[in-house]
């Protein structure tokens, strides 16, 4: 009946309260909307200066090929590779391909020509993708020549498969990574801000001078959150089917299992930090220093295995890389829960440390 009784409290405090149920709510929809389409690794709108020292039907050939590709737009063409240097210090273009003179020419003679792509690497990224998606079109381009030159079948031929994301569509790597995200914003950061508002307010103590048991008291601050957090899962499960058009390859239950555990280890995780802060200002600031870890170690924008070693060491130790990991393998590659026992295993025991973490710096004091 105890526990009845606090969870009541704990419901009507999270819903009377005029900035938590925004947060709750509205704060992680909008994210949700909006954050797979801007952390998007796809390079799109690419600008290119061409230099055209051949000026022949081949050359004009690869140039609408190139910009037929949807990834460049054509912003300069230029007489001389000295003035489309000029864009690219003007930040005008990304990249300059310079085709040679007598291309054509050579291509029919030796069957072969060299064509000169230069990339700004400031944004080292958008240089290294554009350089790339220019030399496999220009690659392509020269495999047409040759199909349309010879009529004779290759002997050799190479298909690639996409597997579990066959389009290729950066969204269905990021929208299951921000679901998870979004339930440690919700399990860890807001409960650690409900509990420091209660001791700023002076509510808590009347709580410390009952017989409440601390390890009941912050279980009754952890079911509000996970289930909201459920509720919340279930809101992006429906936005991802409904806006992005993604729909579970797995079992959807496998999820909500993997969620409810991983819900009370960030929960006990804010509840611990909740109990060795005094204001929420404090909380915030602590909880904010983790979370950026979390993340940036999550393998949600950056790949774990593009870190450097000892980074990637660090991650075994980052719970937020086994969920965000188990959602896209659920999401994209429809695996079970025997696939999955050893992110299990992993999350149960952050699950059991933050809690234990959380009552043991609990001072009840009264």
């Amino acid at each position: 009946m105890m526990i009845r009784y606090l969870l009541e409290k704990e419901f009507k405090q999270i819903w009377r309260d005029r900035f938590l149920p925004k947060i709750i709510f509205v704060v992680p929809l909008v994210q949700l909307l909006i954050l797979p389409f801007a952390a998007n690794f796809e390079m799109h709108n690419i600008n290119l200066a061409v230099v055209d020292n051949d000026h022949s039907e081949m050359s004009k050939q690869l140039t609408n090929k190139v910009i037929s590709s949807g990834y460049f737009n054509m912003k300069d063409v230029s007489p001389t590779y000295d003035r489309a240097m000029k864009s690219i210090e003007n930040n005008d273009a990304d990249l300059i391909l310079e085709i040679p003179d007598r291309m054509e020419e050579q291509l029919g003679h030796d069957g072969q020509a060299q064509v000169l792509i230069a990339a700004n690497a400031v944004n080292g990224t958008k240089g290294g993708l554009g350089s790339s998606y220019l030399s496999s079109i220009i690659m392509d381009f020269n495999q047409e020549r040759n199909g349309t030159a010879s009529s004779k079948v290759q002997p050799e031929t190479v298909t690639t498969s996409f597997l579990y994301n066959p389009h290729l569509d950066y969204k269905n790597n990021m929208v299951p990574g921000i679901m998870a995200f979004l339930l440690t914003i919700v399990g860890g950061f807001l409960s650690a801000l409900n509990v420091v508002s209660e001791k700023e307010k002076g509510t808590i103590e009347q709580i410390n001078v009952t017989p409440v048991p601390k390890a009941l008291f912050l279980l009754s601050k952890l079911i509000p959150f996970w289930v909201i957090g459920f509720i919340l899962l279930t809101i992006g499960v429906l936005v991802g089917w409904i806006v992005y058009g993604l729909v579970p390859t797995g079992n959807l239950g496998v999820i909500y299992l993997f969620a409810g555990v991983y819900l009370i280890a960030f929960t006990g995780f804010g509840l611990a930090i909740s109990s060795v802060s005094s204001t929420q200002q404090q909380a915030m600031f602590t909880a904010f220093f983790f979370f950026i870890i979390f993340i940036l170690l999550s393998g949600l924008f950056t790949p774990i295995s593009s870190m450097p070693v000892w980074a990637q060491y660090l991650t075994y130790f980052n719970p937020l890389r086994y969920f965000v990991e188990v959602m896209r393998m659920v999401y994209l590659k429809g695996s079970t829960i025997a696939d999955l026992g050893s992110y299990f295993g992993a999350i149960a025991l952050f699950a059991l440390f933050f809690n234990i973490l959380a009552v043991i710096s609990y001072r009840k004091k009264g």
